[in-house]
C-alpha cells in the first residue's frame, strides 16, 4: 500500500504540472528550481544592503528603529519571495521565480533618501503600484499591450535580456568593473578593477565558467548545480587557506559559525498609503508611482517572454501559457512586496538558468520557493555561495537566450533599428525597460517616417507617448514640481 501511495504522489504532480506533457522530468524540475534559487539568493543578502543603511523622514530605519536592522529585512525578503515563487508555480504553472527587484529597491531607497518621506510612505507607493497594476491585469488591458506588440520585437526583447544577464554575471563576479574616475576619461567600465584580472575570486569565477561551458558542451546533467556547487566548495576552501575576507563581491565562502537563527519579521505591515501624499505632494507622488509602474509593468512582460521563449512555451503570437495568471501573480507580488516592506517583488529573469537546466513547468518554481522559506532560518548557509560561483551560470543563459537573434529580419529596417536598439540598450542601461521604451518608440517612429503610421496598434501609440514621458520623467517632475 505504501509503495502504491508513493507512486501516485509523483504521478498526480506529473498531471498537475504537465511535466511529462512539456517535455520534462520531475528530477529536472526539482534542479532547475535549485539553480534558480541558486542564482537568485544574493537578494536575501543584498536586498538588506541596498535598503537598511538609510534612515528615513523620522530619522528611523526600515523595520524601525535608530539601527539598522538587516535581518529582519533579510526575513521578509526570504519570505516574500518563498510565498510569491510557490504562488507563480502552483497559480500560473510556469518556470518563473520571483523575489525583490533590483532597480526597484534601489530606486525605493533613492525616493526615501531624496524626497523626504517614511519608509512606511514608500512602501505605500509600492502597493499603491501594485493594485493598479492588478486593476490593469484583471481588466485585460495589460494582456492587450502584451499581444500587440510585434513577435519580432518580442524576439528582440529576449535577445536583449540575453545580453543584459551576461552583463550582470561578468559584473557580479568583477570580472567588468566601472571606472573610479569615468567622468575624466572616455571608456565607462574596465576589465577587472584595474584594466586587468587578479585575485582568488575572478580565478574562481573563471574556473566556473569555464567549468559550467565544458559540462554543458558535453551534455552532462546538472551542469549549471554542478558548476555552482563544486566551485562554492572551491571557494570555501581558498577563503579558508587566504582569508580573503572583502575581496569577495558580496558573501565571504565560510562554513557559518551560527547556522541557525530565530527569523525577525519586524517589517511586515509597515507601510501608509495615505503618508506620501501629504509629506511628498500629490504631484511628486502621482510621479514616482508612475515610475514605479512603468518599469514593473514591463520588466515582468520582458522577462516572461524571455523564459518562455527559452523554454519553448511561446505560442505563434509569442504568449506564453496562462499569461493572465503569470501577470496576475506578479501584481500581487509587488503588493506582497510593499505590504511586506521589502519593496515591489517581480519575475526574476534569473529563472533563465533554471530553465537552462532543463525546467518547463511552475514545479521548479515551488522548488525555489521552498528554498528561499528555508532561508529565513538557514541564511548562513546561503551565504556559503558566494556571487563568484553563482553567476557563471548567468553568463552561459546569456548565450543560450542570443541564440534567438537569427529569429529576427535584419533585412527590415522597419523592425531591426527598434529590435537593435532594444537589444543593445538593455546591457548598456542596465535596464530592461530602457530597452524596450526605446524599442518601442523606434517601431513608431519609423513606421510614420515610411507613410505606414495607420498600421501601428493603438495600445503601441498609448505605450510610446507613456514612454516619453518616462524618459523625460526628470524634466517633467521639475516643472510640475
Amino acid at each position: 500500500m505504501l509503495r502504491l501511495v508513493n507512486s501516485a504522489q509523483p504521478a498526480a504532480l506529473d498531471r498537475f504540472f504537465q511535466v511529462t506533457e512539456r517535455g520534462s522530468t520531475l528530477a529536472r524540475e526539482v534542479r532547475g528550481g535549485v539553480v534558480t534559487f541558486f542564482t537568485m539568493a544574493y537578494i536575501v543578502v543584498l536586498n538588506p544592503l541596498i535598503l537598511g543603511f538609510i534612515a528615513d523622514l523620522d530619522g528611523e530605519f526600515l523595520a524601525g528603529g535608530s539601527e539598522p536592522n538587516l535581518a529582519a529585512i533579510a526575513a521578509g525578503t526570504a519570505l516574500v519571495a518563498g510565498v510569491l515563487s510557490i504562488l507563480m508555480g502552483v497559480v500560473a504553472n510556469f518556470p518563473l521565480a520571483v523575489a525583490t527587484g533590483l532597480g526597484l529597491n534601489a530606486f525605493l531607497a533613492a525616493i526615501v533618501a531624496s524626497q523626504q518621506m517614511t519608509w512606511a510612505d514608500a512602501m505605500g507607493l509600492v502597493v499603491m503600484e501594485g493594485v493598479i497594476i492588478l486593476v490593469l491585469v484583471l481588466t485585460g488591458f495589460r494582456t492587450a499591450v502584451f499581444r500587440a506588440i510585434p513577435r519580432q520585437l518580442k524576439v528582440a526583447i529576449s535577445v536583449g535580456i540575453g545580453l543584459f544577464l551576461a552583463l550582470v554575471g561578468l559584473v557580479g563576479a568583477g570580472v567588468v568593473t566601472r571606472v573610479p574616475d569615468a567622468a575624466q576619461t572616455t571608456v565607462p567600465v574596465q576589465l577587472g578593477d584595474d584594466g586587468t584580472l587578479s585575485g582568488w575570486p575572478i580565478v574562481v569565477f573563471m574556473v566556473g565558467l569555464l567549468l559550467v561551458f565544458a559540462l554543458w558542451t558535453r551534455g552532462v546533467r546538472g551542469a549549471i548545480l554542478v558548476s555552482i556547487l563544486a566551485m562554492t566548495v572551491v571557494a570555501i576552501a581558498i577563503e579558508a587557506a587566504a582569508d580573503l575576507g572583502d575581496a569577495w563581491a558580496l558573501t565571504v565562502p565560510a562554513v557559518p559559525e551560527d547556522p541557525w537563527r530565530t527569523p525577525d519579521f519586524g517589517t511586515l505591515g509597515q507601510f501608509s498609503l495615505l503618508g506620501s501624499w501629504q509629506n511628498a505632494g500629490f504631484i511628486a507622488v502621482v510621479l514616482l508611482v508612475f515610475s514605479l509602474l512603468l518599469a514593473d509593468f514591463f520588466d515582468t512582460m520582458g522577462t516572461m517572454t524571455a523564459i518562455g521563449a527559452e523554454a519553448g512555451l511561446l505560442d505563434e503570437q509569442g504568449m506564453p501559457p496562462r499569461t493572465q495568471r503569470i501577470l496576475v501573480v506578479d501584481s500581487l507580488a509587488a503588493v506582497a512586496g510593499g505590504a511586506a516592506g521589502v519593496s515591489s517583488n517581480t519575475a526574476y529573469i534569473e529563472s533563465a538558468s533554471g530553465v537552462g537546466e532543463g525546467a518547463r513547468t511552475g514545479l521548479s518554481s515551488v522548488v525555489t520557493g521552498v528554498l528561499f522559506l528555508a532561508t529565513i532560518v538557514l541564511a548562513p548557509f546561503v551565504a556559503m555561495i558566494p556571487s563568484e560561483a553563482a553567476v557563471p551560470a548567468l553568463v552561459l543563459v546569456g548565450f543560450l537566450m542570443m541564440q534567438q537573434i537569427t529569429d529576427i529580419d535584419w533585412q527590415d529596417v522597419e523592425i531591426a533599428i527598434p529590435a537593435f536598439l532594444t537589444v543593445i540598450l538593455m546591457p548598456f542601461t542596465y535596464s530592461i525597460t530602457a530597452g524596450i521604451g526605446a524599442g518601442f518608440l523606434a517601431f513608431t517612429f519609423l513606421k510614420v517616417v515610411r507613410g505606414k503610421a495607420g498600421t501601428v496598434h493603438p495600445l503601441l501609440w498609448l505605450i510610446s507617448a507613456l514612454f516619453v514621458v518616462y524618459f523625460a520623467i526628470d524634466p517633467i517632475t521639475a516643472w510640475l514640481t
